[in-house]
């Protein structure tokens, strides 16, 4: 898979500085981690998921996840999962056909409801268990030991390489009496298990539940106090530099019916410094994004990066390349990063930006500096005067 691969060549030459690298189940888990981006949730019971999937129908799919949980009834467990058992074998036969190429093959995760459905589903899906990269795992606590039990016991049996991802959405983790000793007792359990853990996850959809809370669209999650209170106390335990794990960010409920939901609340100027090289007007760049797009998604992802989390559950095919497109580095951040790196040799603590509009200070700005160039080999880098408004042009609308 490579991010923005259904670009041509001339449309990624023209948007990229640095173009995006390819990733699959084999490449090491500190770069996979960052490479998610948008990560559709498809129900198990959807019998149209290998079709969909050959035919590249969701433009700029990278990651998806078969829900095998919340998105189906109870009644349903078993039809759901014979369903993605033989939707995985239809994907493996196209792929050993040349039906479709491995570098449009998104990364495919099953969201299970219990450690023995692991067990279950790999031995039902035989060779074809290789396109899985890996489960689930919801309503996440601190003694959920058993289900990265399954995985370490499958990647001991040279099945996979599989990973694992957590949801943090129990109650324990919210209530503030109980929330630091169980997430610290969490992370507890996710180091016995560093290497298997790909991303945590965070379940705020079930944290609004037990509250009566549902945000509205016009708002982001950091909006919500208590919501917003928790988050924060996850990347502080769960996003420190030595932890080592990637938070990726709460699904996004909304999207375009074909009409205008929202409010406008984006910042005018990434629209106003975007040069249109068709010549097209940029008012009615901006006015399609927001007709089209869920501006409170874009207004929420970037306050994602902001708070070091990337990758993001998303619901609805329209939201993949806005997501996608926010994580694209840009030219100038690249260049900041590139210089942090090049002197941390200790010469210089402190040099001016390619930009000349800030400084760069190689000690605290060196992990940063790390992920940025991570980003940028997922994502790419955007050419100077570029920015995610060049990826929305007329054709990803129809």
């Amino acid at each position: 898979m490579r991010h923005f691969n259904y670009l041509t060549k001339e449309g990624a030459e023209a948007t990229f500085f640095r173009a995006p690298e390819i990733f699959d189940n084999n490449t090491p888990r500190g770069i996979l981690s960052h490479a998610l981006g948008a990560t559709l949730y498809m129900p198990g019971t959807r019998e149209t998921i290998a079709k969909d999937i050959i035919s590249k129908k969701n433009r700029g799919l990278a990651s998806t996840v078969f829900c095998l949980e919340d998105s189906i009834g109870d009644a349903e467990v078993p039809r759901a999962e014979q369903n993605i058992t033989t939707q995985v074998q239809e994907i493996y036969k196209a792929l050993n056909e040349q039906e479709i190429e491995p570098i449009d093959l998104p990364l495919i995760f099953i969201r299970v409801r219990s450690a023995e459905q692991i067990l279950r589903l790999t031995d039902k899906m035989g060779d074809s268990s290789k396109l899985i990269t890996g489960f689930i795992f919801p309503k996440f606590t601190s003694e959920s030991h058993e289900y990265f039990e399954a995985v370490k016991s499958l990647n001991q049996q040279s099945v996979g390489p599989f990973y694992g991802m957590p949801i943090i959405e129990s109650t324990q983790a919210i209530y503030r009496e109980s929330r630091i000793h169980e997430l610290m007792e969490t992370k507890r359990l996710l180091d016995s298990y560093h290497d298997l853990v790909l991303n945590v996850r965070i379940g705020a959809t079930d944290f609004s539940g037990y509250y009566g809370i549902r945000r509205g669209p016009d708002v982001t999650i950091y909006d919500i106090t208590v919501i917003r209170d928790c988050i924060a106390d996850i990347i502080n335990i769960f996003g420190r530099v030595e932890s080592d794990y990637v938070i990726s960010g709460p699904v996004w409920e909304y999207f375009s019916n074909g009409g205008r939901v929202l409010k406008p609340q984006l910042r005018k100027s990434p629209f106003e410094q975007f040069h249109d090289t068709q010549g097209n007007n940029r008012t009615k760049i901006r006015s399609q994004l927001l007709n089209k797009y869920v501006d409170g998604l874009i207004r929420e992802v970037i306050l994602d990066k902001e708070n070091g989390i990337i990758g993001k559950t998303i619901i609805h095919p329209s939201h993949i390349i806005p997501v996608q497109s926010l994580y694209i580095v840009g030219h100038e951040e690249y260049l900041d990063a590139l210089s942090i790196i090049e002197n941390c040799n200790g010469l210089q603590g402190v040099t001016k930006s390619h930009y000349t509009n800030k400084m760069n200070e190689v000690k605290p700005h060196y992990k940063w500096a790390q992920k940025i160039l991570l980003r940028a080999k997922n994502y790419g880098v955007f050419h100077e005067q570029h920015n995610f408004i060049s990826l929305f042009t007329e054709d990803i609308y129809v």
